[in-house]
């Protein structure tokens, strides 16, 4: 075994460990810089935000190709000494022969985890009828196997995001995707303390995954007590920086005004930051 397929066993082997037992922070870093900071204030695990890299790039949710995905979830994996775990969509393909080997290239990339979604893309039919979703959870297992790369595979039901906020369809969804082989499962949306407890109590013990994109009023001991193992915020920490940028482009172009720069970081402390990050690696 080679450094680097050492180097990517090992954050594997720690990535599974965060799920036996406790509950882990898991933010989404865009870029190598965020990874950086993101590693550089505690936490144990980063994961991809496929939205958050499609802005970065001019482009909406959904908009990145494969191949551009590839290369941004290997620059953020090299970027880190932490284990991570990629956002990736649908697999990049309708078929599961096509999510095998998508899951396959991402498995190369040194991942220790990856998530595929059930929808569709398609407004008129937003999500893959069960079977066939189940069909591409089997397949992203069954390459993670053939690869000998214990990857944890991640199933989500997009239920809540695409216009089905029915909780009972998202729990028959994860429960047949943890028997097709998901390791963690993920229903991104829940916008109640008893949705999230539902998933969670029914899918015990796999670990589950919880989405916080805006405050709902719980915090991350909450969601420990619920029995979360892992919490994301998806591409929110992006929306946050976009959203400052936004507002202080709008003030200048509408008032020729520059008074939201009073909340920049400085410039000597982010430079400082990555000065010192240099040194470190070296």
């Amino acid at each position: 075994m080679n450094d680097r397929a050492a180097n990517a066993a090992d954050k594997r082997r720690a990535f599974r460990a965060l799920h036996a037992q406790g509950c882990f922070v898991i933010p989404n870093p865009w870029d190598i810089g965020t990874a950086r900071y993101l590693q550089h204030l505690g936490f144990k695990a980063l994961a991809s935000t496929s939205a958050g890299f499609a802005f970065s790039r001019g482009l909406p949710d959904g908009g990145v190709a494969r191949d551009a995905m590839l290369a941004h979830v290997a620059e953020i994996v090299a970027a880190s000494d932490l284990p991570v775990n990629a956002d990736f969509e649908s697999g990049y393909a309708p078929t599961p022969q096509g999510v095998a080997e998508s899951v396959r290239l991402c498995a190369e990339t040194g991942v220790a985890g990856l998530s595929i979604e059930d929808a569709t893309g398609d407004r008129d039919r937003p999500l893959y009828d069960i079977g066939d979703a189940v069909a591409r959870i089997a397949a992203a297992r069954a390459a993670i196997d053939r690869a000998g790369a214990d990857v944890m595979l991640t199933g989500r039901a997009e239920c809540f995001l695409v216009g089905r906020p029915d909780i009972d369809e998202a729990l028959r969804r994860l429960k047949a995707y943890a028997g097709a082989g998901a390791d963690c499962l993920y229903a991104p949306g829940l916008r109640s303390r008893e949705h999230i407890a539902a998933v969670i109590d029914a899918l015990a013990p796999k670990p589950v995954n919880v989405l916080m994109p805006a405050p709902l009023g719980l915090v991350v001991a909450d969601l420990a007590a619920l029995g979360a193992r892992r919490v994301s915020v998806g591409g929110a920490l992006m929306r946050v920086a976009f959203g400052a940028f936004m507002r202080s482009a709008r003030q200048i172009a509408q008032e020729g005004r520059f008074d939201t720069f009073a909340d920049a970081a400085p410039h000597a402390e982010v430079t400082g930051f990555f000065r010192d990050d240099l040194h470190r690696r070296a």
